[in-house]
């Protein structure tokens, strides 16, 4: 069996060649003289070889010159991996795969990422823009690390911290007759034609429910959705954040009766630890994520 070669020992060797005594490498490395000395007689003792000629200069023995070589690759290569474990650990380096709601992947991910890499630079992150059904379906998969969505039931696989609140509001055209109101009571929106959507299911289990039930279209794809108000072929309920605040064409209207919201909060598996960086980004979102969606 090989001796086992302590890299500390292997260290000291290195800097007393590289300072050209014992004396100037104790100093360096905090070391009393006595103790250097023995620390590298113990490792010639146990390879029972000489690494340093006997004089008061210091000279390599041969075999210390086909040594010092290899202990500075072995010492070299035993730091970084000690800087990489350590970054790791401490969540500075890894890969992070975050899905999100488009709403917030494009509203609020863009500023807050840009945040947690300034603080966490050596990171990869790999964003995921999906609905909210198949965001919770990625993170119980393991497909990603953390999910940003609404939990629409409760889930023994999933734990939910909740983030924040997005009010609900009907979105039409704005020369259309409701878009002269600051708010609407929802019974104002019988005999229009509701465009349902994937968020439409908020209103389920409220007075507004025969608003959904009696809904005219069902349109799944946003871009299609806006188009289709645009067109004024009717109008929508949606999250605040899910309006393009940037359209000139439409508006948003809050709906306050009822008072709906869309909880978001952040998701991660109930039966998996999170790598360190995940656990960097699930903090980072604790911390930051609600300054975002104030």
């Amino acid at each position: 069996m090989p001796p086992e070669l302590k890299i500390q020992q292997l260290r000291y060797v290195i800097t007393v060649v590289e300072e050209g005594s014992f004396h100037a490498a104790s100093r360096r490395l905090h070391r009393t003289q006595p103790a250097l000395s023995m620390a590298v007689r113990e490792l010639e003792q146990k390879l029972g070889q000489n690494f340093l000629e006997r004089g008061s200069k210091v000279r390599l023995t041969p075999f210390g010159e086909y040594c010092l070589p290899r202990f500075r690759d072995l010492v070299n290569q035993h730091d970084r991996m000690a800087r990489d474990v350590a970054a790791h650990a401490d969540g500075r380096e890894g890969h992070i795969h975050i899905a999100t709601v488009p709403s917030v992947a494009s509203r609020i991910m863009p500023s807050f990422l840009a945040r947690f890499i300034t603080r966490f630079p050596d990171v990869n992150i790999s964003l995921h823009d999906e609905n909210a059904h198949y965001v919770c379906q990625m993170v119980a998969n393991g497909e990603v690390d953390l999910g940003i969505t609404s939990l629409w039931q409760n889930s023994e696989e999933l734990h939910y911290r909740h983030l924040f609140e997005d009010k609900i509001g009907v979105v039409c055209r704005r020369d259309h007759a409701l878009a002269q109101h600051k708010t609407l009571d929802w019974q104002r929106l019988r005999g229009e034609k509701l465009i349902g959507n994937g968020t439409s299911r908020l209103l389920m289990n409220t007075a507004a429910a025969e608003l959904v039930e009696n809904s005219a279209f069902y349109i799944s794809n946003m871009i299609s959705l806006l188009a289709m108000l645009e067109a004024g072929a009717g109008v929508t309920t949606l999250p605040r954040l899910a309006f393009p605040e940037q359209s000139a064409s439409l508006c948003f209207i809050p709906l306050d009766n009822p008072d709906v919201v869309r909880r978001i909060g952040l998701v991660k598996s109930a039966n998996r630890t999170l790598a360190p960086a995940a656990q960097a980004m699930e903090a980072f979102v604790l911390e930051q994520m609600w300054a975002d969606a104030v």
